[in-house]
């Protein structure tokens, strides 16, 4: 559970708090970096720097168990990997708890759904996955020529 603001779910100055969410950072060869989140009411693109102070802001002010972790996972893998039918968000009668995105199910040619394989911490699943964590007081815009 990671608490994100300035997310469309909840208007004001509080928080949503997400079992997991996925944003797309754009890392450009002219210096800025940019978040997509497909949720926020910032900018869209919103600068990294601008989103990570906005959205994220700082874990010093977090309860322990709010803490976050990011998983890095590079955008073609994440293409040909990730599927969610978002079954996660229905209730044990099959109802929504709160109505899904507009924009489709994302799911490859293998699955229809892998989430828990993705927002697992499990140290074993990351190495496994490919992929890295992150701890929130080290996230700053990557180096130039990452990728």
């Amino acid at each position: 559970m990671i608490p994100i603001w300035k997310q469309q779910a909840r208007p004001g100055d509080g928080p949503v708090i997400w079992d997991y969410h996925v944003v797309l950072l754009h890392v450009s060869s002219g210096g800025q970096n940019f978040i997509y989140d497909l949720d926020t009411v910032l900018p869209f693109p919103c600068l990294f720097d601008t989103y990570v102070e906005d959205a994220f802001k700082s874990d010093d002010d977090i309860h322990p168990q709010f803490r976050r972790k990011f998983r890095v996972i590079r955008a073609d893998s994440y293409l040909k990997n990730f599927a969610s039918d978002r079954s996660h968000m229905k209730d044990s009668s099959g109802n929504w708890r709160e109505p899904p995105p507009p924009y489709p199910c994302i799911e490859t040619g293998d699955s229809k759904m892998n989430l828990n394989d993705f927002i697992s911490m499990d140290p074993k699943s990351v190495v496994q996955a490919g992929v890295q964590l992150r701890d929130p007081g080290s996230l700053q815009a990557p180096p130039p020529g990452f990728k």
